[in-house]
Order: C-alpha cells, then sequence, then structure tokens
C-alpha cells in the first residue's frame, strides 16, 4: 500500500500547520512554510520571527517543518498561546494538500517527537503507525484507539509530520481563522504581498480551545 492509498482510505482531506499572524505574514512573503532553523537564517524573515515554543528540545530536526493531519495539535497549541498571552497575537491555521505526505524525506512521528515512546519513519507503513490502536507517548502512558476516532485522525493528537527544509505554499488550500476581523487582516496580507487568492474561512473550532 502508498502513502496515496493510506490517504485515500482513511479520507485525509488535509495536513495542518497553525502559526501567528506575523508568521503568516512571513509565509505568505516568502511564498514558503519554512523550518524555524530557515527563519532564523533569513534576513528578510528573522525579524517577525515569533516561534511557538521558548526552546527547542529536537534539536536534530530543527530543518523540519512540524504539521499534523487533519486537525492540529491543541495541547501543543494550548502551550502557545498561554506563552504568548500578553504579546498581543491572534492565530490562523494553514490547510494543505494531503500530496505533500507522499513527498520525498517526509518523517512520520506517532506522537509527539520529544516523547521518549516516539516512533518515527518514512513510508507507507510509518504513516499508518500513526494510525495504531495502541500509541506509546512515554513508559506508562499510551493511547488507545477508541472506536468513535475518525479514520482520518490520528490516535495520538500530538502525532507529527516533519517536512525537511520548507514546503511551498502551492500546497495550500485554505486558511482557517477564529474572527471575521481575522478573516479580513489574512485577505489583507494576500494582497499586500501579492499572494495568489487562498481562501479564508473562520471557524474557531478548528482550534479546539477558546481563543
Amino acid at each position: 500500500m502508498t502513502v496515496q492509498q493510506i490517504v485515500e482510505d482513511r479520507n485525509v482531506q488535509e495536513v495542518v500547520h497553525f502559526t501567528t499572524h506575523q508568521g503568516l505574514l512571513g509565509i505568505l512573503y516568502s511564498k514558503a512554510i519554512k523550518s524555524r532553523h530557515r527563519v532564523e537564517q533569513d534576513g528578510n524573515l528573522s525579524y517577525i520571527l515569533t516561534p511557538n515554543a521558548a526552546t527547542r528540545r529536537d534539536m536534530t530536526w530543527v530543518d523540519f517543518v512540524n504539521l499534523s493531519i487533519s486537525r492540529i495539535n491543541s495541547h501543543y497549541f494550548r502551550c502557545s498561546c498561554r506563552w504568548h498571552r500578553e504579546a498581543g497575537l491572534w492565530w490562523c491555521i494553514l490547510a494543505l494538500d494531503p500530496e505533500v505526505l507522499g513527498h520525498e524525506g517526509v518523517v512520520f512521528t506517532t506522537t509527539n517527537n520529544i516523547y521518549t515512546g516516539v516512533r518515527r519513519g518514512r513510508g507507507p507503513a510509518a504513516l499508518e503507525a500513526m494510525f495504531a490502536d495502541r500509541v506509546v507517548r512515554w513508559s506508562g502512558n499510551v493511547v488507545a484507539r477508541t472506536p468513535d476516532v475518525p479514520s482520518h485522525f490520528t490516535t495520538c493528537e500530538q502525532a507529527e509530520v516533519l517536512y525537511p527544509h520548507e514546503l511551498s505554499t502551492d500546497y495550500v488550500r485554505a486558511i482557517y481563522v477564529s474572527t471575521p476581523e481575522d478573516q479580513d487582516d489574512v485577505c489583507g496580507q494576500l494582497q499586500a504581498v501579492s499572494h495568489r487568492p487562498v481562501p479564508v474561512e473562520v471557524d474557531p473550532d478548528r482550534f479546539g480551545v477558546a481563543l
């Protein structure tokens, strides 16, 4: 079975990546979702860098873009919201064509990449492992897949797709925001940097937490 067949069988409609409105501006300007390492090295983008975490504990993977399948990692998102609470930032979610899961060099992880129980790999078997009946986060912490979990959701919500280096915005299908005001701002950003039109949808439920 191929990656594309798994995507079709599980009805995976999108791969997602959340960022701040400042991060979105850099993405639209450069027409690429870049790894934190590449943003830091880009003189045009480094001044607006607003990381989603204060420190990175998975430095081996700092040149990869962190993505999720079908839903964002709400645990990580809550942590990011707390960290930036006073910064006046707002959030958006980029929805990407699931075709990107089949690109060369993509790594699939069964849970958060820093957890000791994580299983990593490339190719169809590693992708399917993200949907296993049981996923170990660390010793004594196991996530069991229940019958009510949709087929297109990974077993552990913290499962990651690690995309090497950078990902073109050609694969962005939509941008989700939580308010009409944010929608207006994103539309303004798209026009300001002469990016191709992208549907901008108000859908606060996508964020999984109260903003």
